[in-house]
């Protein structure tokens, strides 16, 4: 998420986070944060770090890191420090490495939803009718993200709906069927899922896209306004790209 944003905007995060942000600042950079959920995330998780930080500044520095931190410093300095290193330092020290673990944990510890737990709204049946055809889109989104109507363009005709929630997220699934085969187009709400590792890479009008395997059938992800979108079922890899990236690209 981060990757996107220039050096002074994650200065200013920062800074939000901490409380030392200018107040002649303050309601430019808060209105950027509310207007986009990836900035929202990414604002929760250094504030997380802040609390880490001054939670650890009082905490007795341990025996293993007073001796990581010395093996740093030239051998000369060595019998000083044992004497006396500033407590600051090593609690400093100590600090990051928490704010370190912390985020490691946010981002993609054992309870970090996946994309493969968005695919398994998909393996659900339908708990409503399809929602009502509003030009290309269908009358149903999450959080300002809209579903396509795929029907006049590729014949897939949207069937139902399976709502739901990924790790507390709410997500919906709309069904999409031509003929006997079938797809599920899900969408998460919040910040996007963690891009799958292992997945092959296609860049269709500027947006990459990753296709695998999940539970043995061929899928797609991206994101569409911060959101991560799934759309998986009976089709080639060409007709989910096409599909996952209308009406971006022109049908054909």
């Amino acid at each position: 998420m981060a990757s996107g944003l220039t050096a002074q905007e994650m200065a200013d995060l920062a800074a939000l986070a901490d409380g030392t942000l200018p107040e002649s600042r303050r309601a430019e950079v808060e209105a950027r944060v509310a207007a986009s959920p990836e900035l929202q995330e990414l604002l929760d998780r250094q504030r997380q770090a802040v609390h880490v930080l001054q939670a650890a500044s009082d905490e007795e520095v341990p025996a293993s890191l007073r001796h990581a931190v010395e093996a740093l410093l030239p051998r000369a300095k060595r019998g000083r420090t044992r004497r006396f290193v500033p407590r600051l330092a090593l609690a400093t020290a100590a600090a990051v490495a928490g704010a370190v673990i912390a985020a490691v944990l946010v981002t993609s510890g054992p309870g970090a939803p996946t994309v493969a737990d968005a695919a398994a709204l998909a393996r659900q049946v339908p708990n409503a009718p399809a929602p009502a055809k509003v030009g290309t889109r269908l009358a149903l989104g999450v959080q300002g993200v809209a579903f396509p109507n795929f029907e006049q363009p590729y014949g897939w005709r949207a069937v139902g709906v399976r709502q739901g929630r990924v790790d507390g997220r709410p997500a919906t699934a709309v069904f999409y069927a031509k003929g006997d085969r079938r797809l599920a187009y899900v969408i998460v709400g919040g910040a996007g899922l963690s891009r799958p590792g292992e997945a092959r890479e296609a860049t269709v009008d500027g947006v990459e896209y990753q296709t695998l395997r999940l539970n043995g059938k061929l899928a797609v992800t991206w994101r569409r306004g911060g959101h991560t979108c799934v759309l998986l079922g009976q089709a080639t890899q060409q007709e989910l790209l096409r599909l996952a990236s209308w009406p971006l690209s022109a049908p054909r």
